[in-house]
């Protein structure tokens, strides 16, 4: 038998520990060589990150953009060029201009758009040596490694956030249940929607950014391209279908729901709109800055009326919105509300300028015509004044000895009011508007937000009004005078010979025409201090009003204090005591008629105002404007990704 001691001893584990150290010493050099190769890899990347930070900031921070002029790729690679990068087909940089987005996640994503340049992101690329690893690595794989490792830093750089400002004219309603209405002339067909139904859109806000979003899904519009957004045509079904998904999709009640898709389906007008007529927003505004919210009602009245500015036609509204029989009335909307958004540090250098922060009341026209068979007592009445009067002035012409010799004599003939005349009353309510034009941002808790509030004229114009001129959009409504009495004369060769054109009011007669303006009023420097932040409710002491004085009273001063124009007869002194008889009959038939219709156009203004206008808020000569203002940040550009 062997002993033990034969294989375990000290010479025997000599060699094993040698072996041990020969692989640990191997394994020691290759961890090494992995360290080195490693750490240099990484001090690459880390001086490539450098050179992508610097060139992004410096990108942002020089003002670059993609479009014509400053270049954000030039700024780039002029940065890159100064940290010891060579640009190049080995080493590629890329500057992409574009905005940054939130996800429902809150984390933020670069969004590419030539348009925007709120952020830039720059992308540098490099090939470095792969070393030592590489030759090791071929000794072992079936897929040798390449000689060089391609190295790519990315960063995205953004300015601070800017101050941002909202600018909002609130409707202002008198009676939900009128509102059904007039909408529905808007729409083209009957809106079913109960009180209720309008008192949800009323107390129910929209996020103006969620919108756009789902706008642009629908639209087949790029992702944060709301550039693009605003300039594509579309139709006022289409804006309200986004509106039902962006309300589901937040929680909205059935009851809203339910009163969206019923509005919806009445809303038949369906001429070319865009969503830019009514969203003004500077240039290059930031997807931070359209994070604010609008009222609902609000909102789909835009809509609507925004899809009759651009209709040919006036919208005929019913009997039951005034509530007077024999008269017509007409609607057209001329422009649409604005809601405004942007940067006030911008508005302020130019504040009616390209990067105005302003909004505007809707510009309306009302033509309302009267059936003057509602006063055919007065005209008869009038009738059995003159008719003997002018027969005897007929008697006295024809007595005439010319006229009997059958030389040139004269005939006459009274006319009171033309056949089938309407007497047509315009209203012309122009726009109140506002914009900014100051504001201070000390701190979040001090801060301030200046604007020029105007109330422009109202025009009233009664008489005889041109329907397809009053249907225009630039052009001022003409009227003419309406022809209450017309004893009108003619040239005739003999008592029985032709006669010539007739000369309106030979004889006398009287018109009626008002053509007057009420003034506004400009409040040019209020300010709103400490007013809320983007996308808080405004409360109601967070609303200005500006009030133009005394408009309405001088409105139904106009309409009540009916004046008419007098034409006194011309047709010869040698009539002098039937003239005299004449005059004396005009007076009293001027002064039955003016009171006629005096009492006739007096109902109609209070209902024109308060179940027309004021539903659609326009009130005449006021303007309520509220404001928000978010500070945002200071300092220079930041990494952002």
């Amino acid at each position: 038998m062997f002993s033990r001691t034969q294989f375990s001893g000290p010479a025997r584990q000599r060699g094993v520990i040698g072996l041990v150290g020969a692989l640990a010493l191997g394994t020691a050099v290759l961890c090494t060589l992995v360290v080195v190769d490693s750490g240099r890899l990484y001090l690459d990347q880390r001086e490539l990150q450098r050179v992508a930070d610097n060139a992004a900031l410096e990108a942002v921070t020089r003002g670059g953009n993609c479009l014509a002029g400053n270049s954000a790729a030039a700024f780039a690679q002029q940065s890159a060029a100064r940290n010891g990068f060579v640009v190049g087909a080995d080493g590629p940089l890329t500057a992409t201009c574009g905005s940054l987005q939130t996800g429902t996640n809150n984390l933020r994503t670069f969004s590419a758009d030539a348009s925007q340049a709120s952020a830039i992101r720059v992308v540098v690329s490099e090939a470095v040596p792969t070393s030592i690893a590489r030759g090791i690595t071929n000794l072992f794989s079936d897929n040798p490694l390449g000689a060089t490792t391609s190295l790519s830093a990315t960063a995205v750089a953004a300015q601070p956030k800017p101050p941002l400002a909202q600018l909002t004219i609130r409707s202002t309603l008198v009676d939900l249940n009128l509102l059904g209405d007039v909408l529905s002339g808007l729409a083209g067909s009957e809106i079913n929607v109960s009180a209720l139904g309008w008192q949800g859109l009323v107390d129910t806000d929209i996020s103006l950014l969620s919108y756009l979003k789902q706008l642009a899904i629908d639209l087949n519009v790029s992702a944060g391209n709301y550039s693009e957004l605003l300039d594509v045509d579309t139709d006022v079904t289409q804006l309200l279908q986004t509106t039902i998904s962006v309300a589901q999709r937040n929680g909205a009640t059935a009851e809203v729901l339910t009163t969206l898709g019923s509005i919806k389906a009445a809303a038949i007008n369906t001429v070319p709109v865009q969503l830019g007529d009514l969203l003004k927003l500077q240039t290059g505004t930031a997807e931070s800055g359209l994070d604010a919210n609008v009222q609902l009602l609000s909102l789909v009245e835009a809509f609507l009326q925004l899809a009759s500015s651009q209709s040919a036609a006036a919208v005929e509204l019913p009997v039951s919105v005034l509530g007077l029989a024999g008269v017509t009335t007409r609607l057209k909307i001329v422009s649409p509300p604005e809601f405004a958004i942007g940067n006030p540090e911008l508005a302020v250098v130019d504040p009616l300028g390209p990067n105005r922060i302003y909004a505007r009341t809707a510009q309306v026209r009302a033509l309302l015509s009267v059936d003057l068979t509602l006063i055919n007592t007065v005209l008869q009445a009038v009738n059995t004044l003159l008719s003997p009067v002018v027969l005897t002035l007929n008697t006295v012409l024809s007595t005439n000895l010319s006229c009997v010799l059958g030389s040139s004599c004269i005939k006459t003939d009274l006319l009171i009011l033309p056949d089938g005349a309407n007497l047509d009353v315009s209203l012309e309510v122009a726009a109140g508007s506002s914009h900014v034009t100051g504001y201070t941002c000390v701190s979040d808790s001090d801060n301030s937000l200046s604007v020029d509030t105007t109330t422009s004229a109202v025009k009233l114009k009664v008489g005889r009004v041109d329907a397809s001129n009053w249907l225009s959009s630039t052009s001022e409504v003409s009227v003419s005078p309406l022809p209450l009495v017309d004893i009108g004369s003619r040239t005739c060769e003999g008592l029985l010979g032709p006669c010539g054109a007739r000369t309106p009011f030979a004889g006398g007669g009287s018109e009626l025409l008002i053509d007057t303006s009420i003034a506004g009023t400009r409040e040019p420097n209020f300010t709103f201090v400490n007013p809320p932040k983007m996308k808080q409710e405004l409360a109601d002491e967070d609303w200005h009003s500006v009030t133009a004085s005394n408009v309405v009273s001088s409105l139904q001063t106009s309409l009540s204090g009916i004046s008419l124009t007098q034409h006194p007869p011309t047709i010869g002194s040698l009539l002098g005591l039937v003239i005299n008889t004449l005059l004396s009959a005009l007076s009293g038939v001027v002064s039955l008629l003016a009171t006629a219709i005096g009492a006739l156009l007096g109902p109609l203004l209070d209902p024109l105002l308060n179940n027309v206008l004021a539903v659609l808020g326009i009130d005449l000569g006021k303007v309520e404007v509220g404001a928000n203002l978010t500070c945002g940040q200071t300092g220079r550009a930041y990494l952002v990704i």
